[in-house]
């Protein structure tokens, strides 16, 4: 059986300077909001070249307590619009919603899967003030046009990085290029903790600040709340380990990016719409996902054949229960990708064999419809 993701082959390569660090940490007798954090900010701060890294709980808490924070500033209040496109994951959402903002879905790009900045455009309102471009599957959006946009209409821009780790246009990467950006760790991140965990960067030091109060109860300073905080810190532990992955974060997306390379080059069944990118280094391939119009039929035979695949995502937010008041919106291009939508077996730790066999089965695929 090829997995769609094997997470403990991933993370055995590293076994010993996993359990290294988390014994450092224990031996260390201090397990939250300590140096394995601090140390783990200014390197992945470093690492997306903001100056500023704040560890969260995780990915979602990232999105929700940026916004919150823009609030607490004065940027932002209730009944404000958020332009997202509506192929996303419902946690974009979600962060929305929870700050009593009203999502504004737009249809993406059919090429890339991320904002489209026409359609972006077109859906600007005297009520909208920020911009929630989300690098889905590890394609970095188009933030040069869409940074022009808000800097012309006066948005706040907050990158959902939860796919994107390392992703980058011209040498700047995913994280750097918005006001703020929302990364998660979940273990099958492309740098992915052991657990949940997650963090916000940007270059606003009063952001920044706000962050580091309302992520610790409200509090900079013990039992002194200046906010109505929350309990969303990056345990020591998790922190401990994301140091240890961050150093072979590169060389894992390096990986990535050539299964990613084999797998356009080789897959040429005409049934199967092939990811497009705008140039290689744009994209860190979190995820490899074709359009197929007989999906179920190709998971069936995928799965017959050994190899495990999965679908990102079934059911658009706009679908969602939790949404209902939305579930009226017409969108066609979003409701057709998630119809469409499979994600193949890719990673840093895959076989070339493994992915030889994948393009040859998919390849097959149009003869089992005779």
């Amino acid at each position: 059986m090829i997995n769609f993701l094997d997470l403990k082959a991933i993370n055995h390569q590293y076994q010993q300077q996993l359990k290294d660090a988390c014994a450092r940490v224990i031996d260390s007798g201090w397990y939250i909001m300590g140096n394995e954090l601090a140390q783990f900010e200014a390197e992945f701060a470093a690492y997306c070249g903001t100056k500023h890294a704040i560890g969260v709980a995780n990915g979602l808490d990232a999105l929700i307590l940026t916004i919150r924070a823009w609030k607490e500033l004065g940027k932002l209040k209730a009944g404000d619009e958020v332009i997202v496109q509506a192929n996303t994951y419902i946690a974009s959402v979600l962060a929305i919603s929870e700050n009593d903002l009203v999502p504004v879905l737009v249809e993406p790009s059919l090429e890339t899967y991320n904002l489209e900045p026409a359609n972006v455009r077109a859906s600007i309102t005297p009520r909208t003030k920020a911009i929630l471009p989300v690098h889905l599957y590890g394609q970095i959006s188009p933030m040069p046009e869409l940074m022009a946009i808000a800097a012309e209409f006066n948005l706040l821009v907050l990158e959902d990085c939860a796919q994107s780790h390392g992703a980058e246009i011209n040498g700047r990467r995913a994280g750097n290029w918005g006001h703020a950006a929302g990364f998660s760790f979940y273990p099958g991140k492309n740098l992915g903790a052991l657990g949940d965990a997650g963090a916000i960067t940007t270059n606003d030091d009063d952001l920044a600040l706000t962050l580091k109060a309302l992520r610790n109860y409200g509090s900079h300073k013990k039992y002194e709340n200046v906010y109505q905080g929350v309990n969303s810190r990056l345990d020591e532990i998790q922190a401990a380990m994301l140091r240890v992955k961050l150093a072979y974060l590169d060389a894992e997306t390096a990986r990535r990016q050539q299964v990613a390379k084999t797998y356009r080059a080789g897959i040429t069944n005409p049934l199967i719409s092939l990811p497009q990118v705008t140039e290689e280094l744009t994209h860190v391939w979190h995820l490899f996902v074709v359009r197929c119009e007989q999906r179920e039929g190709l998971q069936q035979y995928l799965m017959s054949q050994g190899i495990q695949t999965l679908i990102h995502y079934p059911i658009p937010p706009h679908k969602q229960s939790a949404y209902n008041d939305m579930n009226l919106q017409e969108l066609p291009l979003t409701e057709l990708i998630h119809q469409q939508v499979v994600s193949i077996p890719i990673s840093s730790v895959i076989s070339d064999d493994e992915v030889s066999r994948v393009i040859n089965t998919i390849n097959q695929f149009n003869n089992m419809l005779d």
